[in-house]
């Protein structure tokens, strides 16, 4: 028998796979340059724009995959654009390229992927260049696996879901960037979701690359908001976060 969700909604397959778009944000120029020669040298078909200041970046209004970002610039620093940054592209992957030490931990709270120092070092660049690339594209793949739903004609990017929510006979998609509600069963989206996604509560199915943290009873998402989690589940649900997290699941926190 085919559950009511199966009969509005389907995953349809990934499409062609752009090159990475790269942003580097410093303010001095020379630096710039000298990023994007070695960028160039690893992926001479990367997408690089630059920006020699935090507000011309934000400004731009721009998405990228990865972003090069200095900490010390004059006018809005490198952990305030980030910050900035963060609460419209979480999925950004953030490498700060800087001449101090002493904002590793800053850079943590807004969830870098790693910590250049300068002078920056050929090899150790492009290892973290090649790592970040990796990354960027697993998150791309990811993000356009789509699920269409036949009753709204139309489709959501499965990246974009940080969470789904039951009421009753209809389910609430929680995604980056809105709220909408349709006819449907957890169990048929839980189905075809996959392992990226946990029912961590009869009414909750969340998307584990968005979780920030989890207590005996709730889990944190991006953007602060909490689910319930069912007490009994914790341990199962620790498994199966831990197993993601090690076998390649894409994590944009």
């Amino acid at each position: 028998m085919v559950r009511p969700a199966e009969k509005r909604c389907r995953i349809l397959s990934s499409g062609e796979v752009k090159a990475v778009r790269t942003a580097i944000v410093d303010d001095e120029p020379h630096i710039c340059e000298q990023i994007k020669s070695m960028i160039r040298k690893v992926q001479p078909d990367c997408e690089i724009c630059v920006f020699l200041s935090g507000r011309d970046f934000l400004a731009s209004g721009k998405q990228f995959d990865v972003v090069f970002l200095d900490i010390q610039m004059t006018g809005i620093n490198g952990i305030e654009t980030a910050r900035r940054l963060r609460e419209t592209q979480p999925e950004t992957i953030l490498i700060f390229v800087t001449g101090a030490e002493s904002y590793a931990l800053e850079a943590f709270d807004v969830s870098a992927f790693h910590y250049l120092l300068k002078p920056l070092e050929e090899t150790k660049f492009q290892e973290i260049l090649n790592r970040a690339f990796r990354e960027a594209e697993k998150y791309r793949s990811y993000r356009q696996e789509q699920l269409f739903i036949r009753s709204r004609n139309r489709t959501v990017n499965q990246g974009d879901i940080l969470y789904i929510e039951s009421h009753g006979k209809k389910v609430e998609f929680h995604t980056l960037k809105e709220k909408f509600t349709i006819y449907g069963s957890m169990n048929g989206l839980e189905a075809q979701l996959g392992d990226s996604f946990y029912r961590c509560h009869r009414a909750y199915l969340v998307n584990m690359a968005y979780i920030t943290g989890y207590g005996p009873d709730s889990i944190t998402l991006t953007g602060g908001e909490a689910v319930y989690l069912t007490k009994k589940k914790h341990g199962e649900f620790v498994k199966a976060y831990m197993w993601y997290l090690q076998n390649g699941g894409v994590s944009h926190v």
